[in-house]
């Protein structure tokens, strides 16, 4: 017997026009909405068409199902944390371990801040987790910590980047999901991001102690 096959995610058609680009946008407006006030489990093409003011066809001209729209949502959550954690991991201006320790507090606050969201979307997950859309998500951004790592680890082995480029994004997620999961103060965010980034820092010292500790400065 065959396996139960994920349904399609990738979207019927690219909007080419401006009216249809504008549909698409109020479209994902509205999942947005519906998603953080129903949750992932009431999240269905019907409500999201209705807060949209749109036909459920006029939906599906462009995403086949629930999970094409909850997709698409998760990519641009995926695609705005990699653009933002890029621009500080590729920042010029600052140290490499300074870079380091203003991610890991840009991170931390950015999953409190918008913890009611990626909380429905992990548990909408199970819809497109293991797509190959997903899989080439997820590694575009690990692949701008694998540069980074390169720049802070030059004499390191591939195999060795590999392991910490793993711990440093695994630990990153697991922990920032967990810590997200209660309403935290802006001291507690602070507090436990430094903990977090001198604990990184301190890793990755192991391997080169040239680069010295780095803190915030008080």
């Amino acid at each position: 017997m065959s396996d139960r096959q994920n349904p399609p995610i990738s979207p019927r058609k690219q909007p080419r026009q401006a009216r249809s680009a504008e549909l698409v946008a109020v479209i994902l407006q509205a999942a947005t909405q519906v998603l953080a006030s129903e949750g992932a489990r009431r999240f269905t093409t019907a409500r999201v068409a209705e807060r949209a003011g749109v036909s459920v066809g006029s939906l599906y001209q462009y995403f086949p199902n629930k999970a094409a729209i909850l997709f698409r949502l998760q990519t641009e959550e995926w695609r705005q944390t990699s653009e933002l954690l890029g621009s500080i991991l590729e920042d010029p201006r600052q140290p490499p371990l300074a870079r380091l320790r203003t991610l890991v507090h840009v991170f931390i606050q950015s999953e409190c801040d918008e913890a009611a969201m990626r909380v429905a979307l992990d548990d909408a997950a199970p819809l497109y987790r293991d797509a190959p859309e997903a899989h080439q998500a997820r590694a575009a951004g690990q692949a701008r910590f694998d540069t980074f790592l390169m720049a802070v680890l030059p004499q390191a082995s591939p195999s060795t980047r590999a392991l910490a480029c793993d711990l440093l994004v695994s630990t990153l997620s697991a922990v920032g999901k967990r810590f997200s999961a209660s309403p935290r103060t802006t001291a507690e965010v602070h507090d436990y991001a430094e903990a977090m980034a001198d604990m990184f820092c301190a890793y990755l010292n192991t391997f080169d102690p040239s680069q010295g500790p780095v803190h915030e400065p008080r």
